[in-house]
């Protein structure tokens, strides 16, 4: 018996894991990423692949965090294995810690909720207003600039770390917009884009190779100043509905190596909303600040039966 509480986060979804998880062996959150396919990788294909999730479902293993100054620690997951980040999540995972009383919450005010991800320590910061949460804001590990204008696929990107790597480029250069009539053939480009820098030495992190290789590619469309519309395609093309965090700060550090010092106004496909700023510059990148909502949408109890021919499941794309 599984249990999990769901979320959604500008409609991108989140599963929280809360119960019949094996221990994951490991010293460390990152150690722990490594050895979670030996351990309970059975447990992610049943809870995110069909008929119990679907091909662009996300969510987390809650494991113990790197010292007690944290909260939380947490293993993001997706149909395709375990990434190094997720803005979304940690933004999910904040109005959670105050829901379920993790953590004390003054009703009228900020908490911090800090958890230890892949990517290292990262912050959400829950306000809220007469008992009820209203807005949480995101802080990122530090994000910085990899590469500009390198040519894969016919096109060319810019590679930036977010707590993750992400190939970015307008979706004007394919000729395309932010749109979901376009979201297949954006889909099929970002695999190409993601194939094409495989092992390419502009997607290595700088001090951990376990952060290496594109996450993610994202394409956006200019609004206005300050203003983008974004999609990311991220694994093996699986569709974020939210503005993507990790990804925001990803754009974040890109933007502010431009010269944009304002507010970020970060669209998603589905049109919800992340607003996103470099609240300071550190030796080892920027660090940005974004805000979202997440909303909770059920709690659940799943299992296997031993009969089921079908097993932990299985996705159709």
């Amino acid at each position: 018996m599984i249990s999990t509480v769901d979320y959604h986060t500008g409609g991108e979804p989140f599963r929280i894991v809360t119960g019949g998880v094996p221990q994951i062996p490991g010293a460390t959150v990152l150690d722990r990423r490594s050895n979670a396919p030996a351990t309970v990788d059975h447990i992610r294909r049943l809870l995110c692949h069909e008929p119990r999730g679907h091909a662009d479902m996300y969510g987390c293993f809650l494991v113990p965090p790197d010292s007690p100054e944290a909260h939380l620690g947490v293993l993001f997951w997706h149909k395709d294995g375990y990434s190094t980040a997720c803005g979304h999540g940690t933004i999910a995972l904040g109005a959670y810690a105050v829901h379920e009383g993790l953590v004390d919450a003054a009703p009228d005010g900020e908490t911090d909720v800090v958890a230890d991800v892949p990517s290292g320590r990262v912050t959400a910061r829950v306000r809220c207003a007469g008992g009820k949460v209203t807005a949480v804001t995101f802080r990122s590990v530090p994000s910085f600039v990899l590469a500009r204008g390198v040519p894969v696929a016919g096109v060319t990107v810019d590679l930036a770390y977010g707590g993750a790597v992400y190939a970015g480029l307008p979706a004007s250069a394919l000729g395309l917009t932010v749109a979901p009539s376009d979201l297949v053939p954006l889909i099929a480009a970002a695999r190409a884009v993601k194939a094409g820098l495989a092992g390419h030495p502009a997607t290595e992190h700088p001090a951990d190779p376990r952060l290496s290789g594109v996450y993610g590619v994202i394409f956006y469309d200019e609004l206005g100043p300050g203003h983008q519309r974004n999609v990311t395609v991220f694994a093996d093309g699986e569709v974020d509905r939210s503005p993507c965090g990790s990804g925001t700060a990803a754009r974040l550090a890109l933007l502010h190596e431009d010269g944009f010092r304002g507010t970020l106004v970060h669209d998603s496909i589905v049109g919800s909303r992340f607003l996103g700023t470099v609240a300071e510059v550190s030796p080892e990148g920027v660090i940005p600040e974004i805000e979202g909502m997440a909303y909770r949408t059920g709690r659940h109890q799943f299992e296997l039966d031993p009969d089921d021919p079908l097993g932990t499941g299985f996705t159709l794309r």
